[in-house]
């Protein structure tokens, strides 16, 4: 057993923070706690670390009841978002900084240091300070630092929050590679869906202090439990029930609104009894795919993702009519807040 969260709440003030939480996170895996701000998800790992005490509930790490325990007494390394590095101290003895807490033979720590500056690929910038290393050079510093003393859970809240868009990208595939190598049970805190997606085994969505949904990425997208889970992971298209495009494909929605990826919104060029006619608002070239805008004649404004091939073939333009219809939609209670 990894980690057990057992109808776990902390509030401060009158504000709910976690509510009635219960969670499991199996021992050796990767999981993303994703959520908007003030869904509860970075006090939720502050709970598991020990820097916060819950209010009611338990919880277990490794199979042993860790409600009370000090955070020293968790064995857990903790990496924040602005690396906490100490300034005054190399990488390398920021590395060792733990292990020399807990008074352990020099040969141990100056082997450590080494086997975990090859780790996370510093190899030769052991003699730096941290004013002398890019952030995301630091960053891994950080997590160096937390793996040191070899701790049976690793919590990482917002790591790469700090970082630019490209490094942030290179640091995710490193910190997966990473912990294939380690397999320590880890947990790291995102509100990125996209860094959620790429790096986790399972993802935790939280919403107003609760779990929304818990499960693989692919579960998570193709198969969300609610309308804020499908509204929040990824881009969506939210209908009337009642707009033209669903009653001419035949979707019956049990709710009054209904979900639509861009990418489950097929463009045709002739009329069919399944389409609806639309006309070409915009055209957004995002590399990768072709994001168009579409506007149906009832006034709705309908979003489809193309890929490059299919938008050739197309051969798009704007104020061109065209036709649509969903190829996949879902409909859900009317009730959900991002």
């Amino acid at each position: 057993m990894g980690i057990l969260v057992e109808n776990v709440s902390k509030q401060f003030g009158s504000f709910k923070a976690v509510d009635q939480v219960s969670l499991e996170i199996k021992s050796g895996s990767l999981v993303a706690l994703l959520g908007p701000s003030g869904s509860g998800k970075s006090t939720l790992l502050r709970l598991i670390s020990g820097l916060e005490l819950p209010d009611r509930g338990k919880i277990f790490l490794t199979g042993k009841d860790a409600t009370y325990q000090s955070v020293q007494e968790r064995n857990i390394g903790f990496v924040f978002q602005h690396y906490a590095l100490f300034k005054h101290r190399t990488v390398r003895q920021n590395i060792a900084f733990g292990l020399e807490i807990r008074k352990a033979p020099q040969k141990k720590i100056q082997a450590r240091v080494e086997q975990l500056l090859d780790l996370v690929q510093l190899n030769g910038l052991g003699e730096r300070y941290p004013s002398q290393l890019s952030g995301g050079q630091r960053q891994r510093v950080a997590l160096a630092r937390a793996l040191a003393v070899e701790p049976e859970v690793l919590l990482l809240d917002e790591p790469f929050g700090a970082l630019d868009a490209k490094v942030r990208k290179d640091l995710r595939a490193w910190l997966r590679r990473l912990h294939d190598e380690v397999h320590v049970t880890t947990v790291f805190v995102t509100h990125d869906q996209e860094e959620a997606m790429e790096v986790a085994d399972e993802i935790v969505v939280m919403n107003k202090g609760r779990v929304e949904q818990v499960g693989t990425p692919e579960q998570i997208y193709d198969h969300p439990a609610s309308a804020f889970v499908m509204s929040f992971i990824g881009p969506v298209n939210v209908l009337p029930s009642s707009s033209r495009i669903f009653q001419s494909s035949g979707f019956d929605a049990p709710h009054p609104e209904v979900f639509l990826r861009p990418q489950d919104v097929i463009v045709e060029m002739n009329a069919n009894g399944a389409t609806t006619p639309a006309t070409v608002s915009r055209v957004i070239h995002l590399g990768w795919e072709i994001q168009v805008e579409l506007t149906l004649d009832e006034g709705q404004v309908v979003t489809a993702h193309l890929t490059r091939d299919r938008f050739k073939e197309l051969q798009l333009e704007p104020q061109q009519r065209v036709y649509v219809k969903p190829k996949d939609a879902k409909s859900f209670p009317l009730y959900y807040s991002i």
